[in-house]
């Protein structure tokens, strides 16, 4: 059995109340609830929050919000990790036990259902623990370069500075989207490693939404996304 688990605490402070506010004309929290429902994938989809109106809002979009979630793990300084723990270890108190979880964000309103079912797929065919959402650099990392106190350059890799771009190996980063856990199996690996299954996501269905600047960036992505398949 599979679970999915959308965390969404209401106290965002860069955004306030970011996970319910309007996005392209519904409720940031409901693409993740949608893309979860359409997927097929899950006998249950829950919230994970503190806050009543977000609770509400969950519930009319089609998740179920079994518990709200305490105060002390709704801080600035609560991982994901810790709040999917909490939720498992509270259904099962309860009777309940599955076999895959998923965290969803909350502020994933470009995810599709195909890359939750390739992540599933992936994870279930295979020994590893998890599969998640990554996404290519768009640049590469191999020539960055860090801004000393003396308010100059210094580069991390100094001598891949004249390596043609096309040599350089690609690097990814976390989309920041979906995970997949196989709850039935353990690593003492970072999620980041061996152990994990990498769902390649294109870059322009990636973006964060943790400042305004993002928010409008997101909304102006998916307005062109939906232009695009309206026309089709």
């Amino acid at each position: 059995m599979n679970i999915a688990i959308i965390p969404a605490r209401g106290g965002s402070k860069r955004i306030p109340r970011k996970n319910i506010k309007d996005f392209c004309g519904k409720p940031l929290i409901a693409y993740s609830i949608e893309v979860a429902l359409q997927s097929g994938l899950f006998e249950k989809i829950i919230v994970s929050t503190d806050d009543e109106e977000i609770a509400t809002v969950a519930k009319q979009y089609g998740a179920e919000v079994p518990f709200l979630r305490p105060h002390e793990l709704s801080d600035d300084f609560t991982g994901t990790g810790a709040v999917v723990e909490h939720a498992l270890q509270t259904l099962h108190e309860r009777g309940e036990t599955y076999d895959f979880a998923c965290a969803i964000y909350a502020t994933a309103p470009l995810l599709e259902p195909r890359y939750l079912i390739e992540g599933f797929e992936k994870l279930r065919e295979s020994n590893a623990v998890y599969a998640f959402s990554v996404t290519s650099m768009p640049f590469p990392i191999w020539r960055t370069f860090k801004i000393t106190e003396a308010k100059r350059c210094e580069m991390f890799w100094k001598d891949k500075f004249s390596a043609r771009s096309q040599d350089l190996e690609e690097a990814y980063q976390d989309a920041g989207q979906f995970y997949w856990h196989a709850l039935h199996k353990t690593t003492h690996d970072v999620m980041f490693g061996s152990e994990s299954i990498p769902i390649v996501l294109p870059r322009h269905l990636v973006q964060d939404i943790d400042t305004p600047e993002d928010w409008t960036r997101a909304e102006l992505m998916y307005k062109v996304l939906h232009e695009n398949t309206d026309k089709s």
